[in-house]
């Protein structure tokens, strides 16, 4: 009875021990999410704005050709997928993971058929271990990136779309509602045609005003600088909505741990009392049975 009564009591000293560093842990990430929605929050204007310039231009100007504006028959399709670097997030990396696993598995026959651009430790080794092929990768993000921390990939990802590396380019990333709630979301990033409502910002009968601009040197351009700054704005978009979801999750699955620790301690106290009470009525009991023994 001693014996298990030093384990029961060592195993409640364990999961305090735990508790302390979930709790820690998720005061941390509510920390860290206030900055990085207000990071995702800031970034916003700045993506509508150049969405509007960009539909203007397309829009008001006749006869204006781009490749990030134009399908073409699909050969191959590249994925840029977005994770984290670390764990202990709940089902934040598992959720977007398995969608475009899925995505993947019903649209491709074999591996030639798409390329994949993989932001974060956690998604980088899901596709290494399954030999998936990976065109490019950024690992070790900071709790808040800037633009240049990913500018690389971006580009490449977008460049490899206007060289016709693969013709059309998906967004995978968990998109940010609240601390509790994040979505994994597919995007078809490139072309652009279909893609950030840009024929809907350019129609003439929405609720968005096309306004006249004359381009120099030409519309042409113009829109040679702005759309690939526009697409690797919306992967930046991303990655920060990403971000906020990242530590959203993690709060909320250290606050779950913690309750689960809490509750544990609470049913290890219950049977360490209930132990302890046990053996206490045995010894009064061996000592009246002693006491009877000898009158």
């Amino acid at each position: 009875m001693a014996t298990n009564m030093r384990d029961i009591k060592r195993e409640i000293k364990s999961k305090q021990n735990t508790k302390q560093i979930t709790k820690a842990m998720e005061m941390v990430a509510a920390s860290r999410l206030r900055r990085a929605q207000q990071a995702a929050e800031a970034a916003r204007p700045y993506a509508d704005k150049l969405k509007e310039v960009v539909a203007n231009i397309a829009a008001g100007t006749k006869g204006v050709k781009h490749p990030m504006l134009e399908s073409r028959p699909i050969r191959k399709t590249g994925y840029l997928v977005i994770t984290s670097d670390r764990g202990l997030a709940g089902g934040y990396n598992a959720n977007v993971l398995r969608k475009v696993t899925q995505t993947i598995r019903e649209k491709h026959k074999s591996s030639d058929e798409y390329v994949l651009f993989v932001i974060g430790r956690k998604g980088r080794d899901y596709f290494q271990r399954r030999s998936m092929p990976i065109a490019e990768e950024v690992t070790g993000l900071p709790d808040s990136p800037t633009f240049a921390d990913i500018k690389s990939i971006a580009k490449t990802a977008v460049q490899m779309f206007e060289n016709e590396a693969y013709d059309e380019l998906y967004l995978y990333y968990n998109e940010f509602v609240n601390a509790i709630t994040q979505i994994p979301v597919e995007k078809r990033l490139l072309p652009l045609d279909e893609t950030a409502g840009l024929n809907e910002a350019a129609s003439p009968t929405g609720a968005s005003a096309i306004a006249e601009y004359e381009y120099e040197p030409s519309a042409e351009g113009v829109l040679e600088i702005l759309l690939p700054k526009y697409a690797e704005t919306l992967i930046y978009s991303a990655l920060l909505d990403g971000k906020a979801s990242e530590f959203g999750a993690r709060m909320t699955a250290m606050g779950n741990a913690t309750k689960n620790a809490t509750k544990m301690i609470s049913q290890l106290t219950l049977t360490y009392n209930r132990a302890r009470q046990a053996a206490i009525t045995q010894e009064i009991s061996e000592i009246v049975a002693g006491a009877n023994a000898q009158s």
